[in-house]
């Protein structure tokens, strides 16, 4: 099953992703994910990607593209795989259409998790983390037993710079302006399928199921 994953900021997309791997198997591909390890393994891709992440500049979709299909193939993506991050933009999906093409692989489906902005803005800056051990919390939906700090370790905890509100805004609408154009571009293939992203994430993760499935078949 192969399958891109789009959602703004706090949809909920990792949460899904790892459901997914622990029924098929199938690993999520996060293009911040393989970029740093593509830097940390000094390929030929990370060292053009390396020098420009550290001054903060935007990596060439040549780039990106090229490291994401050096981690298509990998063994691991067999069974199928579950991108998220990538696509961002029609250039880019056309290209991983061909990029799919020279694989000899296809999309079953693009998973659109549909979150109302409110609620996105409100999942996100209610997030704490905690410094010293990494654990995560939200003020309502999941808060420590005390408030303010940490179950594990006692520590103070913190709310990350992009979980303030402003910064929060800032990412929904560089999302929107970005991946309206994507949306309408697997529309038109007749891959696209919107989930509703409120939910219990196992009632949420059984309409993806359903989505995917349907597609596929």
């Amino acid at each position: 099953m192969n399958l891109i994953l789009l959602g703004p900021p706090n949809a909920g997309k990792g949460t899904q992703a790892k459901k997914l791997f622990a029924d098929f198997q199938i690993p999520q591909i996060s293009t911040g994910d393989i970029l740093r390890k593509a830097v940390a393994d000094g390929t030929d891709l990370g060292r053009v990607a390396g020098p420009l992440m550290a001054a903060g500049q935007y990596v060439p979709d040549d780039v990106v593209i090229g490291i994401v299909e050096e981690r298509l193939k990998q063994t691991d993506v067999a069974k199928g795989f579950v991108l998220d991050g990538f696509p961002r933009t029609p250039g880019q999906a056309d290209a991983l259409d061909h990029m799919l093409g020279r694989l000899g692989k296809k999309l079953d489906a693009v998973i659109s998790l549909e979150v109302p902005h409110k609620t996105l803005v409100e999942r996100g800056s209610g997030r704490r983390v905690c410094p010293k051990d990494g654990s995560v919390y939200h003020v309502t939906q999941s808060p420590p037993k005390r408030a303010g700090y940490c179950d594990k370790c006692g520590a103070e905890l913190v709310q990350r710079p992009d979980d303030m509100p402003d910064v929060i805004e800032k990412r929904l609408q560089k999302y929107d302006a970005e991946t309206s154009p994507l949306k309408d571009f697997y529309a038109k293939k007749g891959v696209l399928k919107s989930v509703d992203g409120v939910g219990s994430p196992e009632g949420i993760y059984a309409e993806i199921k359903n989505a995917a499935a349907r597609n596929k078949a």
